[in-house]
């Protein structure tokens, strides 16, 4: 499916508009495609400018950018309620959506022929409500959001390290977390049941499972089901964390690659869950992160998941 009209939402801080020009050129290869542009801000990261290309009869919108250019287009779209496909040109660290979604993300015009010729691929939205010290704000997130500085420890694991070993770059990360660790009181409220009491200090809601590096933290997790996937940790101490690890690294890691398990398995310290709609309140307030941007301290969120929100597009099969 061509593209009649593309917007493209960059960021500056990422690219310059040259080469951007440069590699979009090559995809298009002289097709007869309306192109405008819209340049990203501090103040606004794309949400405004997504709406421009849409006012302007965009039916592709390319977010041009890092995780939080494609989150700010992406809940533009879904808000919207239109039928205009979301791009991705990768241009990030983390670059998570592309990388579950195999979006190219080391040639710009392979990414843009994505964009303007592939085809569509229809996910879920994930959003969270929250207080974060100016009244309830409703945020959408397409890979993962995470509470807690252990959130932020797993979420940024060392790039490089992950890139060479994979899983076994989480024990750098999970050694600190021993000593760092701050456990705290939380209830949870899963799909309208009973509050569930937990002793925890890292809570991950997932629309994707792939991080960097290769390294599936959600294996259960895919964009199109429908669903959230949940992981609480509680490790505790050194023993505690060792579970965390053993979990990880084999139940939910080794065992799946040779076929012996083709679900997420759960462990002292680990819990997997499935979930449509998610209520978390914490005893204390702690970070909340959305695809890797913090976006502020709360102690209420609820979590939900709105099916086929979104149509990306990605390299034709």
């Amino acid at each position: 499916m061509n593209a009649a009209h593309v917007g493209i939402v960059w960021n500056p801080a990422k690219t310059s508009k040259d080469d951007l020009q440069e590699a979009l050129d090559r995809a298009l290869e002289g097709a007869d495609t309306e192109v405008s542009w819209w340049e990203t801000t501090v103040e606004d990261p794309g949400f405004g400018q997504a709406r421009e290309a849409l006012e302007a009869g965009a039916d592709v919108v390319v977010a041009a950018g890092g995780d939080g250019t494609v989150r700010a287009v992406a809940q533009t779209l879904a808000d919207a309620d239109t039928n205009a496909a979301l791009g991705i040109v990768p241009m990030g660290t983390g670059n998570l959506l592309s990388r579950n979604l195999d979006i190219p993300l080391n040639s710009l015009p392979d990414a843009f022929a994505a964009a303007l010729s592939g085809e569509d691929r229809t996910v879920d939205l994930a959003w969270a409500e929250a207080d974060c010290g100016d009244g309830d704000v409703r945020l959408a997130f397409t890979v993962m959001a995470g509470i807690g500085i252990d959130a932020h420890m797993i979420t940024e694991t060392d790039e490089d390290l992950k890139g060479k070993v994979g899983w076994l770059a989480y024990v750098e990360s999970l050694g600190r977390a021993v000593s760092a660790s701050d456990v705290i009181a939380m209830g949870l409220g899963v799909d309208d049941g009973d509050t569930e009491r937990y002793e925890a200090h890292t809570l991950i809601v997932g629309n994707c499972g792939l991080l960097t590096g290769g390294v599936t933290l959600l294996p259960d997790a895919l964009p199109d089901d429908g669903e959230l996937d949940m992981l609480v940790l509680s490790a505790d101490g050194v023993s505690g964390w060792l579970d965390t690890l053993r979990s990880m690294v084999w139940d939910n890691g080794l065992k799946r690659l040779v076929g012996a398990s083709d679900r997420a398995e759960s462990s002292e310290s680990v819990d997997h869950r499935r979930v449509k709609d998610l209520v978390v309140d914490l005893e204390q307030p702690r970070m909340l992160e959305l695809d890797g941007d913090e976006v502020g301290e709360t102690a209420r969120i609820t979590f939900s998941v709105q099916p086929g929100a979104l149509a990306v597009r990605v390299p034709r099969t």
